[in-house]
Parts: C-alpha cells; sequence; structure tokens
C-alpha cells in the first residue's frame, strides 16, 4: 500500500485523533480562563484512556471465546447501561431538588432525540445494506 491509500483508508481514525488531540489542547490552553486546572484535564484524559483500553481489551479476550464469548460480553455490557441509567435518575433528581427543572427537560429532550435518531438509523442501516 502507498501513503496515499492509507491515509484514505485511515481517514476517519485519524481525523478523530486529530479532533481528540484538539479538544485536549483547547481544555489545556483555554481551561485555566474558565476555572479549569490543567492538571484535571491531563488525569481525566489519562485514567479514561487507561480504562477505555483496559476494558477493551479483556472484552476482546473474552469475546474470542467461541460460542459463549459473545454472549458473556452482553451479560457483562447489559448491567454497566443500567447502571449508567441508575446514575442518571440519580442526578436528575437532585437536579430538580434543586430547582434545575427547565434545563433537566430540556437535556432530556435533547437525549431522547438523540435516541430517536440511533434507532432510525440503526433500522435504516439495516433495511438499506450498502453494497
Amino acid at each position: 500500500m502507498n501513503r496515499i491509500s492509507i491515509i484514505s483508508y485511515y481517514k476517519w481514525k485519524i481525523l478523530f485523533w486529530v479532533m481528540l488531540f484538539s479538544l485536549i489542547g483547547l481544555a489545556l490552553v483555554y481551561g485555566p480562563e474558565y476555572g479549569i486546572n490543567q492538571k484535571i484535564v491531563v488525569l481525566l484524559t489519562v485514567v479514561l484512556g487507561i480504562f477505555t483500553q483496559i476494558f477493551a481489551g479483556i472484552t476482546s479476550l473474552i469475546a474470542l471465546i467461541p460460542f459463549f464469548g459473545p454472549f458473556i460480553i452482553k451479560v457483562i455490557s447489559i448491567p454497566i447501561f443500567y447502571i449508567l441509567n441508575a446514575v442518571g435518575w440519580v442526578v436528575s433528581g437532585v437536579a430538580i431538588k434543586k430547582g434545575y427543572a427547565n434545563e433537566l427537560s430540556k437535556s432530556r429532550t435533547v437525549t431522547l432525540a438523540l435516541l430517536i435518531g440511533i434507532i432510525i438509523g440503526y433500522i435504516l442501516g439495516n433495511m438499506l445494506p450498502l453494497e
């Protein structure tokens, strides 16, 4: 493969990494103006990166087990979504008690629209395969 075909093959991944590094750089440069400590940005980036890589590596190794691997991954991943949902409900309850009900309803509307868009995209993607 020559360089142009490699770049065209990985263009979305390259764009993602460029955007990610740009966001981290912007947070480091402009963060102190808005009260964000640079050490927190770096620590959060490193910790999230490490945990993401560990989780992805472990789940990919488990998924390699024939027949039972994908089932185990589903059993592991579904409770994670339940936990995230429960945390969202708790945070919503605290926000309503503090008086942020209007902002909360707006964010719930945006979240609902995003989820509906994902579902419609999934259905259309399965109905109209690209070939």
